[in-house]
Order: C-alpha cells, then sequence, then structure tokens
C-alpha cells in the first residue's frame, strides 16, 4: 500500500487572570495584555459581544468600555458593542450566530483581531463559536460574569451553540487567548445564579480533590451568605482543578472518556426538558445528587459517604431531584440522555461515577433498576429533608 503520512502538534497556551473592576481607568490587566499581544504594523481591532443582562445590570458597563480605551489607546474598538441575550436563548436562535459573523465580516475583524466576550457561559459559548469559524480563528478574549463561567465554562476550551433540541450540538474546541474574572461582576448576580456555579466546584471536588470538598462543606454557610472572599476562593481552585484537566492526555476529548462531565448525562437532559428554566448549575447538582446515589447503591460508595454529598447539596441550597429526573421505566425521557451522552463523546457510553470522594471510577454501562430506585430514594431523601426544616 502506497501512501504519504504526516504527523504534528500544536501548542496551545493561555492565561486566566483574576482582577477587580477590568474597565476601571487604572487597571492595567486588560491593558498591558493587549500591549504584550501587539504586532508591529498590525492594526488591532477589537469587536465587543455583550450579555444582555450584564448590560442591564451594570448600565455604566458600555460608557465605561469607551472610556477605558480612551485612557488605553493603540486598539481600534468596534463603536457598535453588539449586546446578546443571555441565557440558552443565546446558543438556541442562530440569528445571534449570524449576527456575530456579520459584525466580523463587516468591521474588517481579522486574525490579529479580537473579539471580547463579556457575559455568562451561554454568551461565551456562542461568542466562541463565531470567533473560532470566523477566518478559521480569530483571536477571542473571555470576561466570565457568573460564578458558573469563572470557575468552568469560561476558562475551559469548548465553544458551541444547540441545534436539534441537543445542547453543545455544534461547537469547536479552540482555547481563547486570555480569560479576565472580574470579581465585581458576581456582585449583581441573584441567588439562583450565585449558587448555580457552586455546582461545579462540588463535581470537580468529588472527583478529583477531597480536601476541596470538606472546605466546601466547611464553607457552605459562607458561601450561602455571599461571602465574596470564600468565593473567590472556591472560584480560583476550582478553576486551576479545571485548567489542570484540560492540560492532561485528551484536551479535545478525542476518547470516550469524559470525566469533568459527573452528573452531566441527566442534568443536559433535564435542562432541555424543561426548556431551560432549571439553570445548568441546578441541573447539575441534580444530576451530582443521582449518580452519587447510584453510585452507592451499584457498591462503589459508601451510604455515609453518600449521605454527605447530598447533605452539602442540600445545605448549600439545591433541590437534588426533580420529577422530571424519575425514571420510571426504559422510556422515561430523561434516559434517552444517554444516548445522547455517548452520541456526543463517540464510541462507546462512559459514564463518571465515585469509589471515594475525590476519586472517580468510569464504568461503561447503567442499571435502569439500580437508576430506579436512585430516583425513588433521591425523592424520598428530599421529601424527608424538607419535613425536617418545616
Amino acid at each position: 500500500m502506497d501512501y504519504l503520512a504526516q504527523s504534528f502538534s500544536v501548542r496551545f497556551e493561555y492565561r486566566v487572570y483574576f482582577t477587580t473592576g477590568i474597565f476601571e481607568a487604572d487597571n492595567e490587566s486588560l491593558s498591558s495584555f493587549l500591549k504584550e499581544r501587539s504586532v508591529p504594523e498590525a492594526v488591532q481591532k477589537i469587536l465587543f459581544v455583550i450579555d444582555q443582562g450584564v448590560s442591564d445590570k451594570h448600565p455604566r458597563l458600555q460608557q465605561g468600555i469607551s472610556q477605558y480605551f480612551k485612557r488605553h489607546p493603540g486598539v481600534e474598538v468596534v463603536k457598535e458593542l453588539l449586546i446578546i441575550p443571555g441565557g440558552e436563548e443565546a446558543k438556541n436562535n442562530p440569528a445571534y450566530f449570524d449576527q456575530i459573523t456579520k459584525a466580523v465580516h463587516l468591521h474588517g475583524i481579522d486574525r490579529h483581531s479580537y473579539i471580547i466576550a463579556v457575559g455568562g457561559g451561554s454568551v461565551l459559548d456562542l461568542a466562541g463559536y463565531a470567533a473560532s469559524v470566523s477566518h478559521r480563528g480569530i483571536n477571542l478574549i473571555r470576561i466570565p460574569t457568573t460564578v458558573l463561567s469563572q470557575n468552568d465554562s469560561g476558562i475551559g476550551v469548548k465553544n458551541g451553540i444547540n441545534q436539534f433540541g441537543k445542547k453543545n450540538f455544534l461547537g469547536t474546541f479552540s482555547p481563547p487567548v486570555a480569560v479576565f474574572n472580574d470579581d465585581r461582576f458576581l456582585s449583581s448576580l441573584d441567588q439562583r445564579n450565585w449558587r448555580s456555579g457552586i455546582a461545579e466546584a462540588v463535581k470537580v471536588a468529588l472527583i478529583k480533590d477531597a480536601a476541596f470538598f470538606a472546605w466546601i462543606e466547611k464553607h457552605t454557610e459562607d458561601l450561602v451568605n455571599r461571602d465574596q472572599e470564600t468565593m473567590n476562593y472556591l472560584i480560583r481552585h476550582c478553576a486551576d482543578l479545571h485548567l489542570k484537566h484540560i492540560g492532561g492526555a485528551d484536551p479535545f476529548e478525542k476518547g470516550s472518556s469524559r470525566p469533568l462531565d459527573f452528573g452531566h448525562w441527566s442534568a443536559h437532559k433535564l435542562e432541555q426538558l424543561t426548556h431551560f428554566e432549571v439553570l445548568h448549575g441546578e441541573a447539575v447538582a441534580m444530576g451530582i445528587a443521582l449518580d452519587t446515589l447510584y453510585s452507592s447503591l451499584a457498591g462503589y460508595l459508601s451510604p455515609e459517604k453518600a449521605d454527605r454529598v447530598l447533605r452539602v447539596l442540600i445545605n448549600l441550597g439545591f433541590e437534588i431531584t426533580h420529577p422530571l429526573m424519575q425514571i420510571k421505566d426504559q422510556h422515561s425521557p430523561v434516559l434517552s440522555g444517554l444516548q445522547e451522552f455517548r452520541e456526543h463523546l463517540g464510541g462507546r457510553l462512559t459514564i463518571m461515577l465515585m469509589t471515594e470522594i475525590g476519586v472517580g471510577k468510569e464504568v461503561f454501562e447503567i442499571d435502569t433498576a439500580l437508576l430506579i430506585r436512585a430516583g425513588k430514594e433521591l425523592s424520598s431523601y428530599s421529601t424527608r429533608q424538607t419535613m425536617h426544616h418545616l
């Protein structure tokens, strides 16, 4: 057999910065980064894509951006700041993707230029997807504004939008050139969105860092009461764990293993079944609860440790189950999430369970009878806890 072969690797490198008031005049985090990357005789243009919810809650943001770059010249900011509705609407409606790519075309945003996305995970996913396919890759800077995006989605390498009723069906693996986590944006989050992002920290602690889980367990009251210093520590440590995983053996998920999606197979499906009325982090908390109890019933995890996990989720204010998470038989809607999960990964079904707090175990099949039992026990557990608090 006659053929030619080639093999090469591409190195990716980016930083996650932690700051306060990124567009304050005396904050040089962003301006210094742009100067560091400037290219002689190349014009650095910047197209901003901003989450509508962030713009509404921070009415001086657009003016602040304009004033910041007057104080820190050297780049050309497109005057038209694109304001995109946040939440899953950003990823469900292809018109917003078209709006961004059209702006890239009209304003001559080239591969020396930048898209700076400011917002929650959905707007970052959308802007990242548009950036990664325009000109085969425009520099992307992410400024995440939620707990969830600062500690997980906003610092990763994934971009995407929804299609055919499936979450992230269209997408790319394309890292940003930088991420700037500004804790000032967190002050405007409502309690649901403040809490929602904590679920991803619980998840990564449960499969990678028992000491971090113990820290979350100890600081649940501080987190619920919105202590900023405590939240800053949680975000930074969670981000560090996610980044270390991304830098491991399979950052672009070529295999069937996806350990950081512990609890996610049912969470993604629940989001779709509720038309995204259940927030991602809320769904993840329920998915964690289901897979934790399943791990216990399957003999991998002790009942005492499973109870410890459920109590932490409840103490953080999460619901641990939902009527649509209940599995009655093989045809229950949430079960289709297993097949969609397998398709999304490719290859055989691979689900992460727990053997110890801080230790994950991959399994390749799920016992529906045990899932049914886990769902019923979660519902009973949740009811008992509600009655106890009354």
